[in-house]
This record gives C-alpha cells, sequence and structure tokens, in this order.
C-alpha cells in the first residue's frame, strides 16, 4: 500500500508517501521486514501575497500533479485541531477541504487522525514537539537527510495510519 500523507496549509502544505505491507500481506521477513519504506516527501509553497482563493486554486492543482506523480492508494490528512486564532482556524478550514476534494476527486480513500494520535503513534507521546516527531519519522523511515517541518508531518501522518491499520488487524 502506498499511503500519502498530507500536512495542509495555506502557504506551506507538506506531502509525504510511504510503503507498507497491507496488514494481512505483511511479511515476517525480507528486506524491510514489514516496516514502512520512505518514498518521497515534499513541500508545496504556496505565495503568501495572493488572495487565500488563488492560493486554493494553486493548492488543489499542485495535490492533483502530486496525486497523480505518486499513484497513491491512500490518503492521510491531518484533523481539525483547535488553532491559535479564528482567521487560522477557517484558513486551515479551507486548505482541509481543497485537500479533501483532491482526494475525493481521484477516488482515493481518506483517513483523518488527530495530532495527538500521531504524535503518539510515531513518538509515543502525544505532546512531543515537531523536533521530536522529525527526529523520529527519520529514524523509523531512515531517512539520512533533513525534512521541512511540514514534510515531517506528513510522514508523521501516513506513519500513524500503517501503524493504526497493522495494529487493528492483530
Amino acid at each position: 500500500m502506498r499511503v500519502l500523507g498530507i500536512d495542509p496549509g495555506s502557504v506551506y502544505c507538506g506531502y509525504g508517501l510511504i510503503r507498507h505491507s497491507e496488514p494481512s500481506h505483511a511479511p515476517r521477513r525480507g528486506r524491510n521486514g514489514g516496516q514502512p519504506v520512505y518514498l518521497s516527501s515534499g513541500r508545496i509553497v504556496l505565495p503568501a501575497r495572493k488572495p487565500l482563493h488563488a492560493r486554493l486554486n494553486e493548492l488543489y492543482a499542485s495535490l492533483v500533479e502530486v496525486i497523480e506523480e505518486h499513484q497513491p492508494d491512500e490518503i492521510v490528512i491531518e484533523k481539525i485541531f483547535f488553532a491559535k486564532g479564528i482567521k487560522a482556524a477557517l484558513s486551515l478550514g479551507h486548505t482541509r477541504g481543497v485537500v479533501l476534494l483532491a482526494a475525493s476527486l481521484a477516488g482515493l480513500p481518506i483517513h483523518e487522525y488527530s495530532p495527538l494520535e500521531v504524535k503518539k503513534a510515531v513518538v509515543g507521546y502525544g505532546r512531543a514537539d515537531k523536533g521530536q516527531v522529525e527526529s523520529m519519522v527519520r529514524e523509523i523511515l531512515r531517512i539520512g537527510h533533513s525534512l521541512s517541518p511540514d514534510s515531517a508531518d506528513a510522514l508523521a501522518l501516513a506513519l500513524c495510519h500503517a501503524h493504526s491499520t497493522q495494529f487493528a488487524a492483530r
């Protein structure tokens, strides 16, 4: 299964793609021993000075390209959480809507996890900071290069889903 995690944002939108074995087909032995494998990650950067509707249009077009290029089997997105302010919450809601639309129109299953669930699955502690999340993502996926915070969060979402599906199958 190819899982694409997306960390939505109205200026920076991170994405991360991993491959993991389906729970019923998880190999006990093999090259990766059933562990998730890093495939790709990146960051969609939107011009902050453009009006929100123009950024959302660019975000949608970029997400369609990412989905077409990487051909994921599933999409994972962060559930809405309480933002620092009303404006930030509304902006996040708009970007989440664009992500959900792009995934839905591609016919892909969509899964959502809260930040607490993601941090707990990846770090083991629901109040972990961004540095701890990135460090664990790089360790789990054996990534030798640094990641943008948005890409690390997107990969953490994908890992959370991989762990959740494996746990549910047991």
